[in-house]
């Protein structure tokens, strides 16, 4: 079984993957200061919760864009397991051909999702990935990344209104029955999540229109893209585990 570990800025994930079949996902958070000791205690008790044999585990990858938490993680990782676990980065065979001005400034976890999505779905797919930040990727027909769009995350946003503001209040991130709120909470609300859908839409067709493509898959990922995805019929899929499955892929190219 393969140990998946993709480390964002506000949660790490980490799944256990047996040959497509998710045996195991769960997540911490990010930004806790934590020792190998503590990542260790961590991935051993979800291992116990799910019923997981440590010595099942036969290895591992970890995409990561914090590299101050790596050396801890990856040495709470080989106590668990007894593994190195494989990083994604300069080298690592992914099946995407990073054509960006400055390839350095690829983040790993984009790289994955087009891995996946290019490996599932074909080229000409847009992987819009609704985490800390808002990312929108073009995997063209040849496995090409050229192009990338990157706004603040809902999150983002978000703290911005309660925290920057004297009385804007803490909010749930729901969508609302209606963009015509008259209280203070749906109309923050409203302005959130349907402001975050008209730019969806906007950059999905504006993309379309500047790169000249009638036919472009859009897939949705990351935490809150159920709520855009179910939002707008311009994403046909959501898929939440898309970065999972992108690691997967990587790793066993890479061990071939």
């Amino acid at each position: 079984m393969l140990l998946a570990v993709d480390v964002g800025n506000t949660n790490t994930n980490f799944a256990v993957i047996d040959n497509g079949e998710f045996k195991a996902f769960f997540a911490i958070t990010t930004k806790l200061p934590r020792t190998s000791d503590e990542f260790s205690a961590a991935i051993k008790e979800q291992l116990w919760i799910n019923q997981l044999a440590v010595d099942k585990i036969d290895g591992c990858i970890v995409a990561s864009v914090v590299p101050a938490i790596m050396h801890s993680l990856i040495n709470g990782i080989i106590k668990v397991t007894g593994i190195r676990p494989m990083e994604v980065g300069a080298g690592t065979k992914t099946g995407i051909k990073v054509r960006l001005a400055n390839t350095k400034e690829a983040g790993a976890d984009r790289i994955v999702d087009l891995a996946a999505a290019y490996h599932i779905y074909g080229g000409n797919t847009m992987v819009i990935d609704y985490g800390t930040a808002t990312t929108y990727d073009l995997v063209e027909e040849d496995g090409s990344f050229r192009y990338g769009i990157t706004a603040p995350g809902i999150r983002i946003s978000a703290n911005a209104l309660w925290n920057d503001t004297a009385k804007l209040p803490e909010i749930e991130l729901k969508l609302p029955e209606t963009i015509l709120a008259n209280d203070t909470v749906t109309s923050m609300q409203a302005g959130l999540l349907y402001g975050c859908i008209g730019q969806t839409e906007y950059i999905i067709r504006k993309v379309k229109e500047e790169a000249g493509l009638k036919e472009m898959k859009v897939v949705a990922t990351g935490g809150l893209g159920s709520i855009i995805a179910n939002a707008t019929d311009m994403i046909d899929e959501y898929d939440r585990r898309l970065t999972m499955k992108g690691l997967e892929i990587i790793y066993k190219k890479n061990c071939k």
